[in-house]
Parts: C-alpha cells; structure tokens; sequence
C-alpha cells in the first residue's frame, strides 16, 4: 500500500492520534469516522480522520 493513502485517526475527546489506516481516495471523498478504543481515555470513542 502506498503512503498516500494512510491516514491518522484521532480521538474527537482527548485529541490524540490512535492509529494508523488506510482507505481507497477515489471511492471516499469524505473523512472516515469510527467508533475506537482510546488508551489515553481508557473508553470507546469516535475517532475521525485528520491529514
């Protein structure tokens, strides 16, 4: 996989970055959102995508 498309996810709380992903540019035009594990909250929470 390319470096062009990995992307970060951060938490939406705490505003750290959790992990690493990657995702198909052409076919999702907009930023990814899920629900992820934080450490540093020690909870699940939503985690967007940054640049």
């Amino acid at each position: 996989m390319s470096q062009d498309n990995m992307i970060k996810l951060e938490c939406t709380e705490c505003k750290t970055v959790n992990y690493n992903s990657h995702k198909n540019k052409k076919i999702l035009k907009e930023r990814l959102e899920m629900n992820k594990f934080c450490n540093t909250c020690r909870k699940h929470t939503l985690h967007k995508e940054t640049k």
